[in-house]
């Protein structure tokens, strides 16, 4: 069924993205037995938003290996000799929520995310999706032993490209009808509520009526206009790690019937960056781009000053903030320095 030339007519739920949040979403509704559709912008070798330019890394809540041995059964006995997982319990978890965010974070949701963690990723492998440690980015050799740190010690097989491809298959197997270059432009409501999709694909548009309406399209970081009117001067000149077609569709057409603005609209994920990357992400690259290794060195600036403290905590509270400390630096660029 996937990007047929026909027109649909209806659908119980349609959800709008590719990424991960939208198949989960797509697949919980599949499972109550609703028809579902999905439409993803992105002609299919670009698809998955900016899931596919992640590490597919996922934070979720362990009280000890065993645990952790649920979700990745592939886990050797000798692997787990040479390992101290640790744990991360829901109060480290909440511990983290707060201090990354100040403190200015929805209570509601983050007991969701956090107490609903575990079994979210296990019903996440229940559908086919592979996990492992996060080996290359969280672990360090302690007295011969990888020791695992900052909470994050899951990724999904094959990283984000891997968690987008298994979604896909799960997805198909699953009769889920996925919909590429399918790009949503509007919501169709009445007084009663949302009642479809204004659809955009092959040069024509149609009307698809639904019961029920999943908005999963991302952000507006691929909109320089957006970036700059709500984030401010500089940001349209920022460099964009994820996909080019993440330019706030979703967000607008919720806002166009009514819905509440809501959130941080001032601030963002931002990170230290390759200063020559492309504009957009680079599917062959992923996320490689990132200069993520200040802990161990100094950042200066173009006169050769400091400009931040890079040890101020570990890597994972720290670095998803300092690239909009560098995009305000003269000449927007920093260098990371390292002795012998």
């Amino acid at each position: 069924m996937d990007n047929e030339d026909q027109e649909i007519k209806s659908a119980d739920v349609i959800v709008i993205g590719g990424g991960n949040a939208a198949f989960c979403a797509a697949l919980s509704a599949r499972e109550t037995g609703a028809n579902v559709t999905v439409l993803e912008r992105a002609p299919e070798d670009e698809a998955g938003g900016n899931t596919r330019f992640t590490a597919g890394a996922i934070r979720c809540v362990y009280d000890g290996v065993e645990d952790l041995r649920v979700l990745m059964p592939d886990l050797t006995d000798d692997e787990i000799a040479k390992t101290d997982f640790g744990t991360y319990t829901q109060e480290q978890f909440y511990d983290d929520m707060g201090r990354v965010t100040e403190y200015r974070c929805d209570p509601t949701l983050v007991e969701i995310l956090v107490v609903r963690s575990r079994e979210t990723i296990r019903w996440m492998r229940d559908k086919g999706i592979r996990f492992q440690p996060i080996w290359g980015r969280q672990a360090f050799k302690v007295d011969g032993r990888f020791k695992f740190w900052g909470g994050l010690t899951v990724e999904a097989w094959g990283g984000g490209p891997g968690l987008v491809d298994g979604w896909t298959a799960a997805a198909r197997s699953a009769g889920i009808d996925i919909r590429y270059g399918a790009r949503a432009t509007g919501l169709i409501s009445d007084d009663a509520g949302v009642r479809g999709v204004r659809v955009r694909q092959n040069g024509h548009t149609t009307e698809i009526h639904a019961t029920s309406v999943v908005i999963a399209a991302g952000g507006f970081q691929a909109n320089p206009e957006w970036r700059t009117r709500y984030l401010g001067p500089g940001w349209e000149l920022a460099k964009v790690r994820g996909s080019r077609f993440n330019t706030g569709d979703g967000i607008k057409m919720a806002l166009d019937i009514g819905a509440a603005p809501y959130g941080h609209w001032s601030g963002c994920h931002a990170v230290g960056w390759e200063r020559n990357a492309p504009e957009f992400g680079d599917l062959a690259i992923g996320d490689a781009f990132q200069k993520h290794s200040y802990p161990f060195g100094i950042m200066i600036n173009a006169d050769g000053e400091r400009f931040v403290d890079e040890g101020a905590d570990f890597r994972n509270y720290t670095y998803a903030k300092y690239g909009s400390v560098i995009l305000r630096l003269r000449g927007q660029f920093a260098w990371q320095i390292f002795d012998q």
